[in-house]
């Protein structure tokens, strides 16, 4: 699987430029607390986010990789953009699901303006590694809040029938009835079929197979779905392959 991608991003913070409005103010005393929430208020009542308070950059990627929803509350209280993206570039809902703060994940996906499509810079985005990490009730979150299921290139479905176990089952059949092309090719026309065959579960290819994805198709290597079981040694699956390959093309003529 050495030539899926992995999570490289572009700098991009999301802060606004220059200092906090109310970076000067102490809110160790209560009464100048009180000047900090109220001013806060009043930016907010005037439509105005407050991004870049002291210290909420760091309590949101903090709470991202500790799984701190009650962080994310109070960051949601002061408007904070959940848009954000870490230190290196890299979205914060992707963040939270690398680092399988699971909570954390399910409270972004459910907020309004949250950009469920944000990619990094290979490519991947949030229902891609949902779908890598199995994490089958996020993945259904982001489908059920209209995350989009195909793109150019690497796909959630190849992502999907990467998987071993029986989630890949699921989440390649829901993708389907979301309509993402079964044969969607990678930069290198690997299809998903391919990578089910040589990682995937066996139920996950026969699905694909049923579903009507293309046995005859080759990547830029030459290679097709058969040769990526040969190549596990995975001879059930490439024997299930060679079956739909005799009822597509009939039997061989040698």
């Amino acid at each position: 699987m050495s030539d899926i991608p992995i999570l490289q991003i572009r700098l991009h913070t999301g802060l606004r430029a220059g200092p906090s409005p109310v970076a000067s103010v102490d809110p160790g005393q209560p009464g100048r607390r009180r000047a900090v929430v109220h001013l806060a208020a009043a930016l907010l009542g005037a439509g105005v986010g407050l991004p870049a308070i002291a210290g909420s950059y760091e309590d949101f990627l903090r709470a991202l990789r500790l799984d701190e929803t009650e962080t994310l509350r109070r960051l949601q209280r002061l408007g904070f953009d959940f848009n954000t993206r870490d230190e290196g570039g890299q979205p914060g809902l992707l963040l939270a699901l690398r680092s399988d703060s699971l909570r954390a994940a399910e409270f972004l996906i459910a907020q309004p303006g949250i950009d469920l499509d944000a990619l990094s810079a290979n490519g991947e985005n949030a229902l891609m590694l949902a779908a890598l990490r199995g994490h089958v009730g996020l993945f259904k979150q982001l489908i059920g809040r209209g995350a989009e299921v195909n793109q150019p290139g690497w796909t959630p479905l190849h992502y999907a029938a990467t998987q071993s176990d029986s989630s890949s089952v699921e989440m390649v059949e829901l993708l389907l009835e979301h309509h993402a092309y079964i044969d969607a090719a990678s930069p290198n026309d690997t299809t998903p079929l391919m990578m089910a065959a040589r990682y995937g579960n066996v139920e996950t290819v026969k699905l694909l197979i049923d579903a009507g994805a293309d046995v005859t198709l080759r990547n830029q290597q030459g290679l097709s779905a058969r040769d990526f079981a040969r190549a596990a040694e995975r001879q059930e699956v490439a024997d299930q392959i060679n079956r739909a390959l005799r009822a597509k093309l009939g039997p061989p003529t040698w």
